[in-house]
């Protein structure tokens, strides 16, 4: 069966007042975090494909989104990148629907309007879209997570759970678009956008992970793993050491405090610049990471 660009599984499975948790890759995905929790919440309940793109070349350019080649039983085979979308069963409150998008180099549009038919036809309730960027904020803090919602009930699990307003401005991704045009099919919208320290880039930060199931699991009955706490305080303790070898960076981390402060005392108020030394040290360390 097919809805808009998706192969969808011939019975569309009846679901439980659902929710769809997304995320985007590899924009607003920083440190894989919404790829890990997406991960999590299949590794806790289980899931079912039940949908990805029938044709994902209209969508991607493979020189950007590159095939992988792997083996299995011998046999080499080649994994093609996809937007894929599965059902968990949670033991009790909403069933959730996972979307793992791609972000499309082309028909955007199209690709748009697809998701949106077919979260309908799966009785979607709410969109939300979790995600992780980078900002100049310290680790010495709780990871602030800023996002929106709209519609009465999930407007008022923003308040609940103390995601801030955000204030970024700049280039976004037209896949916003679903956030936006969602309710007006009647289904409600919320995303929530963890900010991980600027000075701090690894492939999997589980400090990110760990700080978005702490927000998210309330909702949806998802216990902490042991485990990731460990790696989450892994990393922190990795993190002590490199400032302790490197004072330029412990140096800006009272500045970086400071702003923090700023943002969760006045969270309306435009954010308050660093100093132009603590910039240009930010620079050069991403000059350095680049080389």
């Amino acid at each position: 069966m097919r809805i808009g660009a998706f192969d969808v599984s011939d019975d569309l499975p009846s679901l439980r007042e659902p929710h769809a948790i997304a995320m985007l890759r590899p924009w607003i995905d920083a440190g894989g975090v919404g790829a890990l929790v997406l991960s999590e919440i299949e590794r806790q309940f289980g899931s079912e494909r039940v949908a990805s793109l029938a044709s994902p070349d209209a969508f991607y350019d493979y020189t950007r989104y590159r095939p992988t080649v792997y083996l299995k039983d011998g046999q080499r085979s080649l994994s093609v990148p996809n937007t894929v979308v599965s059902v968990a069963r949670p033991p009790s409150g909403h069933d959730l629907v996972l979307v793992k998008m791609l972000e499309p180099h082309m028909f955007a549009g199209r690709y748009i309007e697809s998701v949106l038919r077919l979260l309908a036809s799966l009785g979607v309730r709410r969109y939300h879209w979790i995600g992780s960027m980078y900002d100049m904020l310290p680790h010495t803090r709780p990871l602030l997570i800023s996002g929106g919602g709209i519609g009465q009930e999930a407007e008022r699990d923003v308040r609940a759970l103390g995601i801030l307003p955000t204030d970024y401005q700049g280039p976004s991704t037209l896949t916003f678009q679903i956030v936006q045009r969602a309710p007006m099919m009647g289904i409600e919208s919320m995303w929530s956008i963890v900010h991980l320290p600027q000075y701090v880039q690894v492939d999997e930060d589980f400090v990110g992970k760990l700080r978005l199931m702490e927000m998210i699991g309330p909702l949806y009955g998802l216990e902490i793993d042991r485990a990731d706490i460990e790696r989450a305080q892994e990393q922190l303790d990795t993190i002590e050491e490199a400032m302790a070898q490197n004072p330029d960076l412990a140096a800006t981390i009272p500045h970086f405090e400071a702003r923090y402060q700023a943002r969760i005392d006045h969270p309306e108020a435009e954010t308050p610049p660093l100093p132009f030394e603590v910039e240009r040290f930010l620079q050069q360390l991403g000059d350095d990471d680049s080389e």
